[in-house]
């Protein structure tokens, strides 16, 4: 959009304006009456089309693939992400070609270390609860009839340990925004390592001695677990875009792969326990049958816990030495918006303009929690029919594992499908809520029939399913939107907010399981699936196909007060919520006046660069193209700036010493340059 008045703001938005070659008056702002298609060529156009219309976002007329007929649409991304597969296909071939063990490699550099925090966490958080029987069974009257142990703190267990893993999220999640990602990763790994070690040496005097120094061990260990969330969620996200201007192709195609493929890490944590508790019990108890010696049940759950602290201790090594760029995309945002501490200004921008999204995620992360943990429910239900008179903990593991290898393949199907622009983030969550919620109910309303042994199998079948569509759905979209939806500065608060929520969600449900019977959790539990369905629906945007670099463009016209300036694809109606679309935020998408804003940013940009090559002796014949920056865009750009060579000359404010006749013959040189 070019402005007529030399003192009309910069479209750049906020920082200083680069002069537009030597700044003689101090008067000028960078995209200041320029005409954007002045004298392009037809090879230069083309340039400008490719650069800001690529071809996995935009078809050859430079139409956004949202704005295609639907028809259209599906053959468009149809075809995008056929040859994107083809692609990625023919590239792990010739890798395997060359070292067959070289796709493991990629697949663990990529995918397994961004997500070992998380890895580990889903080791020690679910062993908790793999752990207990075993402790019921060799420590009955502490662990079961509570004869020596206060019953209180053996519930606690499980109660502290989730408000630790809430303290953690929402501290980590601020102090990852103020002091940088790095930091909070690196100080989420040393609890995590400190609480292992107390974990395993965790004793007392007495038995409740024991237990109440295990249940603060968990809850110190807690904390860097809840830390791991908003970290790992916005070091994938910001890892997944590249640092300039433009993103890549690989970023705009598989951002929500890369996060998801690190979130279902927890997943291999979790088989990775269950699988080591039952090694460690055959190993320790020489078989799987009652009755359980002490010394046996102490061996097997501290080598348990001993060796995940091995793999944190290294991770520790590997943050501190080996991701000393993680905090460099909030760097930089914090470096234009001139903020050296916490961004407090951000932070109430985003309740201003995203408490909507914000609702979002943290309402269906609690709804999700509330699921998450009901399906233990349907598991000790029909073991109890399978198995009449079972006392063995092997049996609840063995059918643990199948559960965990299920909830692995909705994990690597979410991963596969959560890029997809035809399906995507918000349709995936909630077909995931409203296929548990009718899992739920179900047996809810049919409790006598599927408790029964005619119906037990049923039953079974829909424990598993309510495991896969967790997983493929609110789990791990929920990891994902939590911090794509925000801006840079605040992502990792509003990211732990959000998982905190979540916590809260799992953690009603391990006071309220307490209290009430089986049936009736049945009768509860289903309704937080409709319910995050519902606030999905309502308030969650969808960020599938949008490119990330777009969201924070236009972060960065909020934060300057100029929203209504902003007119691209962040606010189509396809990224945005149905309440935002209510207050028709998408009214402002216009893609003309998009591409043209891109043009003038683009030259703001390059004017802010050759500022610093510019000489006085030399002046602009000498400034040459960088060498990552297309010779078509810069000679476009200094052929059109205003005081480069063969180029519009300066504009020149009036001063009061100019005669009326030097007044007169400057604005007749400007008209000029206006009609050329």
């Amino acid at each position: 959009m070019a402005t007529s008045s030399t003192d009309a703001p910069s479209l750049r938005d906020y920082g200083v304006a680069a002069p537009h070659g030597p700044n003689m008056t101090g008067e000028h702002t960078a995209t200041q009456d320029i005409d954007i298609r002045h004298d392009m060529s037809e090879n230069e156009s083309s340039v400008f089309h490719a650069l800001l219309h690529p071809d996995d976002m935009y078809d050859a007329n430079g139409t956004y693939w949202a704005d295609l007929p639907l028809g259209q649409r599906v053959k468009f991304v149809t075809h995008v992400d056929a040859q994107e597969y083809k692609a990625e296909a023919s590239y792990f071939w010739e890798m395997f070609k060359k070292d067959p063990l070289s796709p493991f490699g990629h697949y663990f550099r990529t995918c397994v270390i961004p997500g070992m925090g998380l890895g580990l966490e889903g080791y020690v958080l679910f062993s908790i609860g793999n752990v207990r029987p075993l402790l019921q069974a060799a420590f009955p009257s502490c662990w079961n009839t509570f004869e020596i142990c206060n019953k209180t703190w053996t519930q606690a267990v499980d109660y502290l340990e989730i408000c630790g893993i809430i303290v953690g999220q929402i501290l980590v999640g601020i102090l990852g925004d103020w002091l940088g990602r790095r930091y909070g990763l690196i100080q989420d790994a040393i609890i995590m390592f400190v609480g292992l070690l107390m974990l395993t040496a965790a004793w007392g005097v007495t038995q409740n001695g024991w237990v109440v120094c295990y249940v603060w061990a968990l809850f110190f260990y807690g904390i860097g677990v809840g830390g791991e969330y908003p970290m790992t969620a916005t070091a994938g996200m910001e890892n997944a875009v590249g640092s300039g201007k433009v993103s890549t192709k690989e970023d705009r195609l598989h951002r929500g792969r890369k996060v998801t493929s690190a979130f279902l890490m927890q997943g291999w944590g979790q088989l990775a326990n269950q699988l080591i508790l039952i090694i460690l019990l055959l190993i320790f108890h020489h078989g799987s049958a009652p009755p359980y010696s002490k010394t046996m049940a102490q061996w097997t759950y501290r080598v348990s816990f001993a060796i995940p602290a091995v793999g944190t201790l290294w991770l520790v090594y590997f943050r501190y030495y080996k991701m000393k760029s993680a905090s460099k995309q909030l760097m930089l945002s914090k470096k234009k918006s001139n903020v050296t501490g916490y961004d407090v200004t951000s932070l109430k921008l985003t309740f201003t303009y995203f408490g909507p999204r914000l609702v979002a995620t943290a309402g269906a992360w609690f709804a999700n929690d509330v699921f998450f943990y009901g399906n233990k429910l349907f598991q000790s239900e029909f073991i109890k029919i399978l198995t009449p008179g079972n006392k063995s903990v092997m049996t609840g593991w063995l059918y643990n594992l199948i559960n965990v290898g299920v909830s692995l393949c909705g994990y690597y199907l979410a991963s596969f499908l959560i890029d997809n622009k035809l399906y995507g983030r918000k349709w995936m969550m909630i077909v995931g809520f409203m296929a548990d919620f009718v899992l739920f109910i179900v047996p809810g309303f049919a409790f006598e029939y599927f408790t029964s042994k005619e119906g037990v199998h049923a039953f079974q079948a829909m424990y598993f399913l309510s495991s896969f569509f967790n997983q493929f759905g609110p789990n791990s979209v929920t990891f994902l939107v939590a911090a794509e939806v925000f801006p840079t500065p605040v992502r990792a608060t509003a990211h732990g907010f959000s998982a905190a929520a979540g916590k809260a969600g799992a953690l009603l449900a391990a006071v309220l399981y307490n209290y009430i019977d089986t049936q009736t959790k049945f009768y509860f539990v289903p309704w937080f699936g409709l319910m995050g369905a519902l606030l999905t629906l309502a308030f969650l945007p969808d960020t599938t196909g949008l490119d990330l670099k777009e969201q924070e463009r236009r972060w960065t016209f909020i934060r300057a007060g100029k929203e209504h300036d902003y007119h691209g694809i962040a606010i189509h109606w396809k990224h945005l919520s149905w309440w935002e679309r209510f207050r028709g935020q998408h009214k402002g998408y216009d893609a003309k006046l998009d591409y043209d804003q891109k043009v003038q940013e683009m030259r703001a940009d390059w004017l802010e660069r050759q500022e610093h090559k510019f000489s006085e002796k030399n002046g602009w014949e000498g400034i040459e193209a960088d060498e990552d920056e297309d010779v078509d865009v810069h000679n476009y750009f200094k052929r059109t700036t205003p005081g480069s060579p063969g180029g519009p000359q300066p504009m020149m404010v009036a001063q009061k010493s100019v005669s009326d006749s030097e007044n007169s013959s400057r604005g007749d040189t400007i008209t000029q340059e206006k009609r050329a």
